[in-house]
């Protein structure tokens, strides 16, 4: 990537970073969306291509500038578009996102990022370097480990582009599909907290051991 492309990629991200960190801090709030949704509801029930379209470029901006939301626009995904459409919209999302945040880490902020998260990379380069595709994998059907901080530190890894978003598309599919039904009953929710419980946690954790677990019966019992 040459400098005028660092350049103008750096410039749109902090345009677009500022355009959103500037909203109002009480905008990206559970209580704040459970006031609007039936007034989002009626726009989007009138314009329904367009609420669509924005949606999706909304969520993209803040899943690839890392900015905090992602759960909350999930949620009001579903509360909007229901389970099947919302799935499509935030899965393509996410994903894109993921990857638009990987890559600026590559080539923008891989000093930043070693620095701030040097502890956490090691783990990462030694679990890549172990079991490759299937540790991010795992990492991605793991709500434990920040999703923001698996964008951060892949870009740093070798993994290709490609082999990143359909690892990101598959392994962030349980957890958007969990958030998206729980949209749908937006006005029962009293906290963000109460979607993911401790079994549904630990749930995740077993899915995302499946595939180490896997390659780990591969290579001992039929590859020796």
């Amino acid at each position: 990537m040459n400098t005028r492309k660092l350049l103008f990629s750096g410039l749109l991200i902090i345009c677009v970073a500022g355009v959103l960190w500037t909203l109002p801090p009480g905008l990206l709030t559970l209580d704040t969306l459970k006031r609007y949704h039936l007034l989002l509801a009626d726009w989007h029930r009138q314009f329904p291509l367009l609420s669509a379209g924005l949606y999706f470029l909304i969520y993209t901006a803040v899943a690839s500038l890392s900015v905090p939301g992602a759960a909350l626009l999930t949620l009001l995904g579903g509360a909007l578009f229901g389970l099947w459409q919302g799935t499509l919209l935030v899965s393509f999302a996410s994903t894109l996102g993921a990857t638009l945040a990987m890559l600026t880490s590559r080539y923008l902020l891989r000093d930043w990022v070693s620095d701030r998260f040097a502890r956490q990379m090691a783990t990462v380069n030694q679990g890549m370097a172990r079991d490759g595709v299937f540790y991010l994998f795992a990492l991605r059907l793991m709500p434990l480990f920040p999703f923001v901080v698996v964008n951060l530190l892949a870009g740093l890894t070798s993994v290709s582009v490609r082999r990143y978003w359909w690892v990101s598309q598959v392994g962030m599919l349980p957890a958007t599909v969990v958030y998206l039904n729980a949209g749908q009953q937006l006005s029962q929710l009293t906290s963000v907290r109460d979607i993911l419980s401790p079994a549904m946690l630990a749930a995740f954790a077993l899915l995302g051991l499946l595939p180490l677990a896997s390659r780990w019966l591969v290579t001992r019992f039929f590859q020796e």
